[in-house]
């Protein structure tokens, strides 16, 4: 077996601590001023200066400074003799940085005047003995008082100042003002585009928006053209909110805003007002709004707002200061505070709006809330029209036929698709990408990379199979549940060692009788495996987790329960999970009920297995033989699917006529709160089998 060699990880360097800055600071402040010390001098008598210093030949040199009508004088001592005992109290302690102690002068005396000084010298040097050379006095100027105190003081706060805008130029790179020192720290980060730097993404280049789009197209407008609104008494809207699940096109839409309005448009994300300073999220709101009325009318786009919107007084510190809120605090006041700001809209997009404050969201601030869901039928053929016309395409690709095919994709998902399909195109050295290329990423994006090389043993592989086939008798012979199109028993992604795909009808509500036999669908593999083996697999985790969660729901939150009764159990004002909006006895009804509706379903299915159990097992054996099964195949051996469901692709594509082996993705289970106790996974489109 080829060892595959593991991947080189790159490391990731620690993040910088401001405490290490704080003490590198304090230490180099006490070094700077033991380096730069004017050091100390002792003072003494020309007496003993004479006999203990100049006699023994311990001096080094002499300066003498006039001042006034007095002298001056600095005593330096020859380096060697510093280590005499007698010296010890104007020695140097050992340590080397300083200057000062290092060379001197060690002693000072004062004289009256110049000729005395040099008379008192010549004589007390007329003794000495013959060779012995003799000190004379160098006379200097002294040093102002105000050279000595910057030398010793103002200097080392100037290099200390100079490394702390240093590391601050550093650290708040890329900050408001192109320098991003530390006295920009406080400006707004917002990125300006106007007519001198517009972008290039228009609103053609936004498709399966037309609802969002007409209402921010409308904002545009406005900006443009007030005159028609204000004629009539109308007032600009202070804010819309783009809300909607994540890759639906929030973020592109007020891109093409940006490229569409013929006025300045600021964007910034909104931890770009959170930084580690207290007071400074709220200063960068006042800093952005005093830019934007400068430049009104204009419009401030903030994407993901919930980094600063959320709702106050929720996990705060008690006696803490909460940035967060401050700035939320400052960007309500801004927004619908005593003061006004004309001509100034604010864009803002978030997938959570359930986190974020009432105050933010209320009329005169965001007036408005535009849902940007993930795209219907027709919008997906209109996304996929725009992702392919910069690929090379053969004449059989039709954007209809993957838009049917790709079931509660969102845009990003869709664009994923696209690229997924020319990465494998040119693997295969092909000259276009081809129908069959985005079939094969479709199925890469939804159940993940196809691992044929993954070792099963084949006991292992005939559990699977016959898992495999248990979904797909389920899901042939219940007329309410989504019919397979799609089998195979490919390892795929991580865990998964088998996966089907259905081809279903879009719809929105649900009722009982489809929600029961998507269950037995659903249940269909593990009831396989017991009655084909008597024993059971860790392969239906997936499964049953479905399950459960449907269950619930249908218990708990659609009162689909005779017992439970006609309640909603959903509590969306509650954020924590250990809160329960029933009592404990409501609780063990609900677990109860859960527990016999999956024992029906259970039983259901395997009655319907054992009915069938001859088909089965061809489709099994047929997997094992093939691993991957079309409509078709499953028509060959089970016969017509005996129920006249039209499915979308159906309608959409053939006008009705069986699409026959064409491999979709199935629905995805009905819209669930997630909330719910618990509740279904709705991005769940592949059942898989994990091990």
């Amino acid at each position: 077996m080829k060892k595959i060699p593991s991947k080189k990880v790159t490391p990731v360097p620690p993040k910088f601590n401001m405490i290490w800055l704080y003490i590198a600071m304090i230490v180099g402040f006490i070094l700077l001023n033991f380096v730069f010390s004017a050091g100390s001098s002792k003072e003494t008598s020309y007496e003993n200066f004479e006999k203990n210093m100049l006699l023994p030949g311990d001096v080094d040199k002499i300066i003498a400074y006039k001042n006034n009508d007095l002298v001056e004088v600095e005593v330096y001592i020859k380096p060697d003799r510093l280590k005499e005992e007698k010296y010890k109290d104007v020695a140097p302690s050992g340590n080397s940085l300083s200057f000062s102690r290092t060379s001197g002068p060690q002693y000072t005396f004062t004289m009256g005047s110049v000729d005395t000084f040099e008379k008192q010298l010549a004589a007390s040097q007329e003794n000495l003995p013959e060779g012995t050379p003799k000190i004379m006095a160098k006379y200097d100027t002294k040093n102002n008082a105000f050279s000595s105190f910057f030398l010793s003081f103002i200097l080392p706060f100037v290099i200390l100042i100079a490394i702390w805008i240093f590391f601050m130029r550093r650290m708040g790179g890329g900050g408001a003002g192109g320098g991003g020192a530390i006295f920009n720290i406080g400006k707004s980060k917002a990125q300006l585009f106007d007519k001198e730097s517009q972008i290039n993404i228009t609103f053609n280049d936004v498709a399966g928006l037309e609802e969002a789009k007409t209402e921010v197209m409308e904002i545009v407008d406005f900006l443009r053209n007030p005159k028609k609104y204000t004629d009539l008494g109308g007032k600009i809207p202070k804010g819309a909110l783009l809300v909607g699940p994540p890759g639906t096109g929030k973020t592109l839409l007020a891109k093409a805003v940006a490229g569409e309005a013929q006025v300045p448009f600021f964007s910034l994300s909104g931890s770009d007002f959170v930084e580690m300073f207290v007071g400074v999220g709220a200063s960068r709101v006042r800093d952005l709004f005093k830019q934007a009325k400068e430049k009104a009318p204009c419009i401030i786009f903030i994407d993901e707002i919930d980094a600063i919107g959320r709702a106050r007084g929720k996990n705060s510190i008690m006696g803490g200061n909460d940035e967060r809120e401050n700035t939320l605090n400052q960007l309500l006041v801004e927004m619908d505070g005593f003061g006004t700001n004309v001509g100034v809209i604010i864009l803002a997009a978030t997938n959570r709006l359930d986190v974020l404050d009432s105050a933010l969201l209320r009329p005169g601030r965001f007036d408005r809330q535009i849902s940007i869901d993930k795209p219907d039928l027709i919008g997906r053929e209109h996304i996929f029209n725009v992702h392919l016309k910069p690929l090379k395409l053969a004449e059989e690709v039709d954007a209809k036929k993957l838009s049917a095919q790709t079931p509660g994709f969102a845009g990003a998902e869709i664009a994923n698709v696209c690229n997924e399909a020319a990465l494998i195109a040119a693997r295969k050295n092909k000259s276009a990408i081809e129908m069959q290329d985005f079939q094969d990423a479709i199925d890469r994006v939804i159940g993940g990379l196809e691992k044929r090389n993954k070792i099963i043993s084949p006991d292992e592989k005939r559990i699977v199979a016959y898992h495999e086939a248990g979904h797909a008798i389920a899901g042939w012979f219940l007329e309410h549940a989504d019919p397979l199109v799609k089998v195979s028993i490919v390892p795929r992604g991580v865990a998964a060692l088998g996966y089907a795909q259905y081809l279903p009808k879009e719809q929105f509500l649900y009722t009982t009788e489809q929600l029961m036999d998507s269950m037995c669908m659903t249940m269909g593999g593990r009831v396989a495996e017991d009655i084909s083996f008597g024993r059971i697999s860790t392969g239906a985790q997936n499964d049953l987790e479905r399950i459960t969660k449907l269950a619930y729901a249908m218990t708990a939150v659609y009162g689909m329960n005779d017992k439970v009764g006609n309640v909603s159990f959903r509590d969306g004002a509650s954020e924590s999970q250990f809160q329960k909006p029933y009592s404990d006895q409501t609780a063990e009804l609900i677990d109860d009920e859960v527990r016999k509706l999956i024992a029906d379903v259970y039983e259901r299915t395997k009655q319907l297995l054992l009915d069938k159990q001859d088909g089965l097992i061809r489709i099994a054996e047929k997997l094992l033989e093939k691993e991957i099964l079309f409509q078709t195949d499953l028509e060959e051996i089970l016969g017509k699917r005996p129920f006249a469901n039209r499915t979308t692709y159906d309608e959409f594509v053939n006008g009705g006529v069986d699409g026959g082996g064409v491999p979709p993705t199935e629905l995805p289970l009905p819209p669930i709160p997630e909330d719910a106790q618990p509740a279904p996974d709705p991005s769940t489109n592949v059942k898989e089998e994990e091990k």
